[in-house]
């Protein structure tokens, strides 16, 4: 009989309306100095997500083409349940699959993973900044997801920055308007501002502003390097994680800035307009167009005597570079060899591409990345290729930083290939990513190493948000792996933990620094290529 009356009374309670019924917990809520937000629980993960918070006034009408200004109060509680508006840009990259729902100029907002249950003890903190060249992007892709992170006990946040022409715009006249005259390197500024948010704002989410670790790929690791660089962001972190690049010449280093302010003109100028007034009180429409109609692939970061008062090798030569821990590395093959022989791997067409490229030290060119086989011109190809690309900058910014700071510095090579495509309607790209696969184009040689950002999802613990690639129980063990050891440094300042492959740090004058190999195996080695680092150094004119 107890039994029929508790089944009764069940069915009785579910037909009830939901009101009646138990009310459904409440969203989370903090006050931030702005006013207060009602976030997201996620009670499985243990997770108290906020979206789309606001972090800088939106930068349109007479803030377009200026440094970010704090956000304004509101009344009430704001909903941060949701992604902010990407900034603006055009679909580039296949694997750039945003979560917001609308491009906009309006884009400074950020997200928040925090642990639901706040103890005692503030807890580290990672800011992670997008890749995309500065022309694309958005803090709300899948990969970037801040839960898995969230969940190792740091409060994790990603950020809109500004891009293209609406981030990186140098004119004279603007620079004329500027208090510190000159202009651009508004993206960056956006960045620095949301640290300072950070600063002031982070214990509401049970972060410690004072253990904030930056990490990035691509040209999010390049804004990790500018960040670490520049006078108004370097005391505002504790540690850096690189992911592929740096801001050191062949790799979007910044320009002059009248070389900056040059390009500026001239896009004004063949563009038709006249003004910076002018073109303010253009539509968001408008000047997009007009750039994507000149085929400009982005503007150039400036040496602007404020952000940057100089280039990054001569800040970390004077040792005024942020002195924190640093954590970087690249991929190992960030880009395919065709990219440098622009044809087959033959002998004759391998030989005149390095004397093209070096004329006058092609010979040693040829013997550090040698020829005596199709197979090996391919690798020495590809490696060359990823040089110049991405990794020579990346390996540059770790050596200023350990000749130059007393801090520990730890460096990676990620290599573990990736899974075949899930989606057979996809093709892989040239950098990473993919595309829709179209008929008329050529076959994809196979890959003989990690390509370029392949690595976000694993470092990330973001496998199972990306369905593209068809992952193994290979490919959860090195993201395991790797989630581990970013969780660690950005805990500590050194990535070693229980269960994991002993990571030696980089001595400042070690011939042959440590390099964690990340794959199925990681295992630590000892570099043997660093001759043809110091032969790029010198070919760049860095050394």
């Amino acid at each position: 009989m107890r039994i029929r009356w508790f089944v009764l009374l069940s069915l009785l309670a579910a037909a009830l309306p939901s009101g009646a019924r138990a009310k459904k917990a409440a969203p989370p809520q903090v006050r931030i100095e702005t006013g207060k937000i009602a976030g997201l629980a996620d009670a499985k993960a243990g997770l108290h997500i906020f979206l789309g918070i606001p972090y800088a006034q939106p930068p349109v009408g007479p803030l377009r083409w200026k440094a970010p200004q704090p956000a304004l109060k509101w009344q009430g509680v704001r909903a941060a349940q949701k992604f902010g508006p990407s900034p603006m840009q055009t679909a580039i990259w296949g694997d750039m699959k945003f979560r917001a729902d609308s491009l906009s100029e309006d884009c400074l907002y950020l997200n928040v993973w925090a642990p639901a249950q706040k103890g005692k003890k503030l807890l580290p903190v990672l800011v992670y900044f997008y890749g995309g060249g500065f022309v694309a992007g958005d803090g709300s892709e899948r990969r970037y997801d801040g839960a898995a992170m969230a969940q190792q006990g740091i409060v994790t946040l990603t950020i809109n920055y500004r891009l293209n022409i609406f981030g990186f715009y140098a004119h004279p006249e603007l620079s004329s308007e500027s208090s510190w005259k000159a202009s651009g390197n508004y993206g960056l500024l956006d960045q620095n501002a949301a640290l300072r948010w950070v600063q002031r704002n982070i214990k509401a989410f049970g972060g410690d502003p004072a253990r904030v670790t930056i990490a990035g790929e691509s040209a999010g690791s390049i804004s990790v390097s500018a960040q670490m660089a520049s006078p108004l962001s370097r005391n505002l972190i504790a540690g850096a994680i690189g992911e592929s690049g740096a801001a050191i010449h062949p790799t979007l280093a910044p320009v002059l800035l009248a070389e900056a302010e040059k390009q500026g003109l001239e896009f004004a100028q063949q563009a038709g307009f006249k003004s910076i007034a002018e073109m303010r009180a253009l539509s968001t429409k408008a000047i997009f167009d007009a750039y994507l109609k000149s085929r400009r692939f982005g503007f150039p970061a400036v040496l602007d005597g404020y952000f940057l008062p100089k280039s990054l090798p001569e800040l970390f030569k004077e040792g005024a570079q942020a002195q924190v821990p640093l954590l970087a590395g690249w991929n190992s093959a960030e880009i395919p060899g065709y990219a440098f022989t622009q044809g087959a791997y033959t002998e004759a067409n391998y030989l005149g591409k390095l004397k093209e490229a070096y004329p006058q030290t092609w010979e040693e060119a040829a013997r550090l990345y040698p020829h005596g086989s199709e197979k090996e011109i391919e690798l020495s190809a590809t490696a060359l290729a990823s040089d110049r690309f991405i990794a020579y900058s990346t390996w540059k910014w770790l050596d200023l930083h350990r000749q130059h700071s007393s801090q520990p510095v730890y460096r990676y090579l990620y290599s573990k290939l990736r899974p075949p495509l899930a989606d057979k309607n996809l093709t892989p790209g040239l950098a990473g990513g993919t595309s829709r696969k179209e008929e008329s184009a050529p076959q994809m040689p196979a890959a003989i190493g990690a390509p370029h950002a392949c690595e976000i999802e694993y470092c990330m613990g973001n496998l199972p948000l990306i369905t593209d690639f068809a992952w193994t129980p290979e490919d959860y063990q090195v993201s395991a792996a790797m989630l581990g050891y970013f969780a660690n440094f950005i805990k500590t300042g050194n990535p070693n933990g229980s269960g994991l492959a002993e990571w030696p740090g980089v001595g400042a004058g070690d011939p042959h620094p440590a390099v964690m190999v990340i794959d199925v195996r990681c295992s630590a080695i000892r570099s043997q290529i660093e001759e043809r680092y110091r032969f790029l150094d010198k070919s760049y004119g860095n050394d």
